[in-house]
């Protein structure tokens, strides 16, 4: 570990000695030792764990403790941790509420490159752990000057933060590749101003599976495209533009509804149209940044690339990652793939994919048009007609499963019924896997396994 002295005297790790440091490891240790005690909701009900759990959280405080001089300008939310945790303690380790150091969490005002943060909290972990255990992460920001740029110009988003990997507990070593505060377990929901993306997890395993479906399906890539397989904080920079653009996409446009806002239940193709729509978004932002004489020449070059990942990513992993229940990231890319194969730009010929790469990008604006356009008509109708006004959409490109309710049009559904039920009669697989896709997937299911816990540097 390397150690260097502040002006003001104090220690400091450098970026890559934080992962080696004592306090670090044992907070880890302590924090995974606690976790087998903890049940869904965090707590520790039996007190015959209590003295043992209690010497772990002594351990974690005096940890943050050590720590807290390395990261000065997370000063008063590591002092509030030390306190949130003590009082779980001292109340008898009942459902913990960290809503005082959660909320004195801010990383994003401090978006510079480089800057590590030690984060510390009872959470669940999206696409990790459902359960509300202590996780502990180190993370370090990614903020390249161009996306300074960005940002600051048309593509404002003060919410948005990525981030790399420097360590993390067992919720971590999962697909899970975000950091949200409302997995945080509070006593009351409060209003959240930030977000962040494990930009280094998402490029890592972008790399590792287009890597391997361009060999497995014979096809060409791109030299750019090819650069960008190869060089991961290139692959992280792209990331983090294409998070930026889509991420605020989500509460912009001619919204009938904010699927990520309002809690209720619908059916899971909206939110495919939701998510894919803000890809498309993205897409269609780095096609025109592309163009702009005025963009700088590293905001170009990453606008090409940002194409390259958006539909390389869709229809590669997300098709094919997860299971065949409601997955919405895998029905959009399985729409991507076979609009652009119907709009003869994409090939499946002797076995071989080709992509026509100098009319993908019209194909693939044009469904994104068609995704807008569906919302725009939709502020006029009823839900329900919005619904299947939605499902008509993703028919006229899809095949849906033939034992559908929903593939036998209206008079099959029961449209009088509350939403609910008629959000029931929506198959757990409503639209399967084309023949294609079955092929490919049994191929590449080790490959997709295999980026489970992958990070920036083991890529």
């Amino acid at each position: 570990m390397t150690l260097a002295i502040s002006p003001s005297g104090a220690e400091q790790c450098s970026d890559s000695g934080l992962p080696a440091h004592p306090a670090w490891l044992r907070l880890k240790a302590a924090a995974s030792a606690l976790r087998p005690r903890q049940l869904h909701d965090g707590s520790i009900p039996d007190p015959a764990h209590h003295a043992e759990a209690g010497r772990q959280v002594e351990s974690i405080v005096a940890a943050i403790a050590e720590l807290a001089p390395f990261l000065e300008h997370d000063g008063d939310y590591l002092r509030l941790l030390q306190q949130d945790f003590r009082r779980w303690a001292a109340d008898g380790f009942g459902v913990p509420d960290f809503l005082d150091s959660l909320m004195a969490f801010q990383p994003q005002r401090q978006r510079r490159d480089g800057l590590v943060h030690l984060v510390v909290f009872p959470m669940y972990t999206q696409n990790g752990s459902p359960d509300r255990l202590i996780e502990a992460v180190l993370v370090e920001v990614i903020w390249p000057d161009f996306i300074d740029d960005l940002e600051a110009g048309d593509y404002s988003n003060k919410l948005f933060v990525p981030i790399r990997f420097l360590d993390f507990t067992p919720g971590y070593d999962t697909n899970s590749a975000v950091l949200f505060p409302e997995t945080v377990a509070v006593r009351e929901t409060p209003a959240f101003t930030w977000g962040a993306i494990f930009a280094d997890r998402e490029a890592a395993r972008f790399r590792r599976v287009v890597a391997a479906a361009a060999r497995t399906t014979s096809l060409e890539l791109p030299a750019e495209a090819a650069e960008l397989l190869e060089d991961q904080q290139l692959a992280e920079e792209t990331f983090v533009m294409w998070d930026l653009i889509h991420d605020r996409t989500h509460m912009r446009g001619d919204l009938p509804f904010d699927p990520f806002m309002i809690k209720q239940r619908m059916p899971y193709f909206l939110y495919s149209l939701e998510e894919l729509r803000c890809d498309l978004t993205a897409f269609r932002e780095s096609v025109r940044l592309e163009h702009d004489a005025e963009a700088s020449p590293e905001i170009r070059a990453h606008a090409r690339l940002v194409q390259y990942a958006v539909i390389f990513d869709r229809i590669f992993r997300f098709a094919i990652t997860g299971s065949r229940v409601r997955n919405y990231d895998g029905l959009g890319g399985q729409l991507l793939f076979a609009w652009l194969h119907q709009h003869h730009v994409l090939h499946w010929t002797d076995s071989r994919l080709t992509i026509d790469w100098e009319h993908v990008a019209d194909a693939v604006v044009d469904l994104g048009r068609q995704i807008d356009d569906l919302y725009w008509r939709s502020i006029d109708r009823p839900k329900l007609a919005h619904w299947l006004a939605a499902y008509e959409m993703l028919t006229g490109t899809l095949t849906p499963n033939p034992a559908s309710a929903w593939a036998k049009g209206p008079t099959a559904l029961p449209l009088t019924a509350p939403l609910r039920e008629i959000t029931d009669q929506v198959m757990d697989d409503e639209f399967p896997l084309s023949m294609f896709y079955e092929a490919l997937g049994k191929k590449m299911k080790s490959v997709i396994e295999s980026t489970s816990g992958i990070t920036g540097a083991a890529a």
